[in-house]
């Protein structure tokens, strides 16, 4: 039995490529014109190639928080402040063009119609998460929105997923963390949850299906999953 469901936001809830290739795009080729550097110079501090705009497997971008992000770019970057370049991320963060990767109304609503309460924990920022959920008037579909900065810790530690579980009065062992990198799964196995996979990110089945209880394409096909279990 499953009483709720916490998820990832990048690559899970948005697909990972079309939502962040734009963004990465835009800022490397903004500290390029800055610094006079070369963008593929400073895409390659962060795993991003900005001519294919692809990122590559362990890429910071993918399961960093913008902290570890602004780092290796002020690492790049002779004279650069990690704290200013990482407010700067989180400023252009809250813009990103975010793609989703279902049609998230209607499948997180079914899952709140089987009376799952429904999470998200993110190493985006939360101000930046709760402006992508806004601009897909899913908002209110949320029982608990965690960033990396909402005092609980990044993933992987359980921080997040725990204080979701903890606030709802959920048994964690009823809870399934879902998400689309190692990152993800190992946040929900730490805190004591079932963990599931989706291929909407950059990792496949074969690096992901070790860490978890089973591997989806996408969370459209969660319920019929969560449905199994009771069978």
């Amino acid at each position: 039995m499953i009483d709720g469901v916490i998820f990832d936001k990048d690559g899970t809830l948005f697909d990972f490529r079309a939502s962040w290739g734009a963004w990465a795009a835009r800022l490397v080729e903004m500290l390029a014109a800055e610094s006079g550097l070369s963008a593929s110079v400073l895409g390659a501090a962060i795993g991003f190639d900005p001519v294919t705009r692809r990122f590559v497997p362990d890429s910071v971008v993918i399961a960093g928080t913008p902290t570890e992000i602004a780092r290796d770019l002020a690492a790049a970057l002779p004279g650069a402040s990690a704290d200013l370049l990482e407010e700067r991320l989180n400023r252009l963060a809250e813009g990103a063009p975010m793609l989703p990767a279902v049609d998230l109304a209607a499948v997180l609503g079914a899952l709140r119609d089987r009376g799952l309460r429904i999470g998200l924990a993110t190493n985006d920022n939360e101000e930046a998460a709760r402006a992508h959920l806004a601009a897909h008037g899913i908002t209110g579909l949320f029982d608990y929105i965690a960033g990396y900065d909402s005092g609980h810790g990044p993933k992987p530690g359980p921080g997040m997923c725990a204080a979701f579980a903890r606030q709802h009065g959920l048994d964690p062992a009823r809870v399934v963390m879902v998400g689309d990198s190692r990152h993800d799964l190992e946040a929900g196995r730490a805190a004591g949850m079932r963990a599931v996979a989706v291929l909407t990110g950059i990792a496949g089945a074969a690096e992901l299906a070790p860490h978890a209880d089973a591997v989806l394409p996408d969370i459209a096909h969660l319920g019929a999953w969560i449905d199994s279990l009771a069978a």
